[in-house]
């Protein structure tokens, strides 16, 4: 390790030959933590030697993102992970790593968890901590009483009468009671928190007094998850605060420059007799399932074409569906057929390419999947896994993440807009 690093919190990205990301971390101290993975192996980390020896064998570069506390970098790490699917990271790779406290924008709005931003209405977080923030939530819904009822009962449910139902279910229910009970629950969650804390502690001070112990010592350690509830609303996280630096951290390094033996030796391994000069790469990004978008790039003669570059809001979707937006950008970049090129190759796998393939079979349709770096062809159908020290892994595999950078420096962007329109 020949470089320095700052002593703060951050992200720190390892890179392998290829400018892959293949691990993201996270640090108190950026400086402290790069430092320990070149440190004598302790005693107390010889389950983890293993990964450690191979990550170090294979990286070549080491980034960073600085992040202005620690909170944020352990979010800000969660959502690349997610994103970028690194080799070396096993927690937080698949499914949405975050909850949300919400309420909707219903006549009735409903106070639930959610772990993504599919309906409309006021969201709280992202939480990482997910128990903590599953405690808050029902602690705010017990203590406003703010548990709707699917059922209709004169008297009410049994739930209503031991005090967590809103009570809807009564013939007398009266909404804007549970309306500015609800209210309350926001007030708690970020008008006066100051004011909130101090009526909890005032409330265990009550029951120890009381001699009700339990209930003292429940109402404490729900005051423990609100104190660090509030911590993360203070923060106010969003990805979008550090676009700029994600946008240089994993920019796509160039495309190996002898693009005419590569495009023969392209040829030989894809199983064709047609010169391949121009290519295109599709890519698909949202965040969440929302804000769909899709990007296309073009390469020709192993330079890219940037007139011929294209960004894609989808329009026939509001929820995710890969191989719908796929159709969709894919059909609306090429209209009737006119300007297709040699090759057209899809971020993704079997499922994709059968997506895409029928739509124009004049042209060549190969897909890229990601995790295991399989190529499928018409002429590959079961598949062939790319060489990464070869020119063509270098190349396909250099073009899937350029289109893949240009897709989400553009959902950046607009959720960026998203952001300030709604603000």
């Amino acid at each position: 390790m020949n470089r320095s690093y700052p002593n703060s919190p951050g992200v720190y990205f390892f890179k392998d030959q290829n400018n892959q990301i293949i691990y993201v971390g996270k640090a108190v101290s950026l400086r402290d933590r790069i430092r320990s993975y070149f440190q004598k192996t302790s005693p107390q980390d010889i389950g983890s030697a293993w990964k450690i020896k191979s990550l170090l064998e294979e990286y070549k570069t080491i980034d960073f993102i600085v992040t202005p506390t620690e909170m944020e970098a352990l979010l800000l790490e969660a959502e690349l992970i997610r994103e970028h699917q690194p080799k070396y990271n096993v927690l937080l790779k698949d499914g949405q790593p975050f909850l949300y406290i919400m309420v909707t924008n219903d006549e009735l709005p409903e106070f639930k968890i959610v772990r993504n931003k599919k309906e409309k209405g006021r969201y709280f977080g992202p939480f990482i901590h997910k128990m903590q923030a599953r405690k808050v939530h029902s602690f705010l819904e017990h203590t406003f009483q703010l548990s709707l009822c699917n059922t209709k009962i004169a008297q009410g449910c049994l739930k209503y009468h031991l005090g967590t139902c809103a009570g809807n279910c009564r013939a007398d229910f009266e909404p804007r009671d549970y309306q500015f009970r609800v209210s309350l629950a926001l007030a708690a969650l970020t008008d006066d928190q100051v004011a909130f804390k101090k009526q909890i502690k005032e409330k265990i001070v009550d029951y120890n007094k009381r001699f009700l112990f339990e209930q003292a010592k429940n109402l404490h350690s729900y005051l423990t998850d609100i104190e660090h509830i509030f911590r993360v609303l203070r923060i106010r996280f969003s990805e979008d605060k550090f676009a700029e630096q994600i946008a240089r951290v994993t920019a796509p390094q160039p495309i190996p420059a002898d693009i005419n033996k590569l495009g023969q030796e392209l040829q030989q391994f894809l199983g064709i007799d047609k010169q391949i000069v121009t290519i295109d790469c599709f890519d698909i990004s949202h965040f969440q399932s929302q804000s769909i978008v899709g990007s296309c790039v073009r390469f020709s003669g192993g330079v890219p074409d940037k007139k011929k570059f294209r960004h894609f809001k989808i329009k026939s979707l509001q929820e995710q569906n890969d191989y719908a937006a796929l159709r969709e950008i894919v059909l609306r970049r090429y209209k009737e057929g006119v300007d297709l090129p040699d090759l057209i190759l899809i971020d993704g796998g079997k499922g994709q390419l059968s997506a895409v393939n029928y739509l124009y079979p004049q042209a060549l349709f190969v897909s890229l999947a990601k995790r295991e770096e399989t190529i499928y062809a018409p002429t590959l159908p079961e598949g062939k896994k790319l060489d990464l020290h070869t020119g063509i892994g270098r190349l396909l595999i250099g073009l899937r993440d350029y289109a893949h950078h240009f897709a989400i420096t553009y959902h950046r962007k607009r959720r960026k807009m998203n952001f300030k329109g709604a603000a």
